[in-house]
């Protein structure tokens, strides 16, 4: 294992990363449109640079309740299996290198068909970091819904 670039963000209380060559961007989250009957793990669509990106709530995902979003919500824009699409953060807090030694695997005890997308546990500064792969963050049913709806909105904002 080699020297990986990551992303650290929070959701809750937890804090996990991504790595940085699967991350498109960061942006604050601004101008969401909310879509009616929507999965709940969709907030919205915004208009990115001229692309419609679905937001994606990671505290849904995590089984967090939704709070109120202030200057430090962000999203980070990732491109998933040929799928665009913003993962709603609580905040964005750094950009780190974890050496290998400081990488652990992700306990068998933890691990479920719900937390396939934790990779590794990572040690910051006496803290732990759980690393996400963020192709496995959507469930195969939410990856083809939320492709299906991408292919088929003619939404033009």
């Amino acid at each position: 294992m080699e020297i990986t670039q990551q992303i650290i963000f929070s959701v809750g209380e937890g804090e996990y990363s991504m790595n940085v060559a699967d991350v498109v961007g960061i942006e604050s989250l601004t101008n969401v449109v909310p879509v009616p009957n929507a999965a709940s793990y969709i907030l919205g669509i915004i208009n990115l640079r001229g692309d419609v990106l679905p937001i994606y709530s990671l505290r849904n995902k995590f089984g967090l309740e939704e709070i109120p979003d202030d200057e430090h919500t962000k999203i980070i824009v990732t491109k998933s299996k040929d799928v665009a699409i913003a993962f709603k953060v609580d905040s964005v807090r750094e950009i780190v290198e974890f050496e290998p030694e400081t990488m652990l695997d992700f306990p068998d005890i933890a691990r479920s068909e719900q937390t396939t997308y934790i990779e590794k546990v990572a040690k910051k500064d006496g803290r732990l970091v759980l690393l996400v792969n963020h192709n496995r963050l959507l469930a195969k049913e939410e990856r083809e819904a939320i492709s299906s709806f991408v292919s088929n909105a003619s939404i033009h904002l």
